[in-house]
């Protein structure tokens, strides 16, 4: 089992440059998802805003991404890759996944957007979104130093069902420790047991992301660009992210 790094002081502030450059962009990037945008030209506007704040975008050309941001709409659960051709419509429900690399270190986020406002998607797509922003405020509540990583998932499982929504809890696209590298321990499910995994202590950080779809938790990986990932059966599907930093006393959101 890898060691998960522990941040000192001044590394985590770093950790905070980074993580405020990403909430930022996340900020910013909302005032142009508009019915008729193209996917490519919200990657442009991240990219060059992520150059101009003197940092670099984490996923480009990681691991063979060619993109500087992953956008994911509708049944798309996550590493929707960004094109010129494909176009934002509304009612759309789409997440924006935004990693910057500044000072040495990275910070990892990503939002949920409603293309063309709130009131143009279904009702159904609302309760998706909204509730998948609540498993991952569950999920951050559950951190604080002595608990154990899969305290978080559980708390997220637990939450999930408690709805009686069917929603499905995507198994295999996980959180993540960040910091020096783009991904390092521990590795965060968003399901499980209480009382399993890595004991949490101050100075780890790592995100949490739950994907949640409407339908079965199950995906399909694109045979096509090896990236893409949607629901097999077509449903609808939500993400959120934060990255967050244990505490002596409890968990900070970086990312907000």
């Amino acid at each position: 089992m890898a060691k998960i790094p522990i941040k000192s002081k001044d590394e985590i502030e770093k950790m905070r440059a980074s993580c405020k450059l990403v909430a930022s962009l996340l900020d910013r990037v909302g005032d142009i998802i508009k019915p008729g945008i193209s996917t490519e030209s919200i990657n442009t506007f991240i990219h060059n805003e992520t150059l101009k704040a003197g940092a670099t975008p984490s996923t480009l050309n990681y691991k063979g991404y060619t993109k500087s941001t992953c956008v994911s709409i509708n049944d798309v659960i996550c590493h929707g890759i960004p094109s010129p051709f494909e176009f934002l419509k509304s009612g759309d429900i789409v997440n924006v996944d935004v990693s910057c690399y500044l000072n040495g270190f990275h910070g990892d986020s990503s939002r949920m957007y409603f293309v063309g406002g709130r009131e143009a998607c279904s009702k159904d797509a609302q309760k998706l979104v909204d509730t998948t922003f609540d498993a991952l405020m569950v999920g951050v509540e559950a951190v604080k130093p002595g608990a154990k990583v899969g305290d978080i998932g559980a708390s997220i499982q637990e939450f999930i069902e408690s709805t009686g929504l069917g929603y499905g809890i995507v198994r295999e696209y996980t959180g993540h420790g960040v910091g020096r590298n783009f991904h390092e321990a521990p590795q965060v499910l968003h399901f499980g047991k209480h009382g399993t995994g890595d004991l949490l202590k101050p100075g780890m950080t790592f995100t949490i992301e739950p994907m949640i779809n409407a339908g079965g938790h199950e995906t399909v990986l694109s045979k096509v660009d090896g990236w893409t990932v949607r629901t097999k059966d077509k449903s609808l599907s939500a993400q959120w992210e934060h990255t967050v930093l244990v505490t002596e006393s409890g968990v900070e959101i970086l990312t907000r």
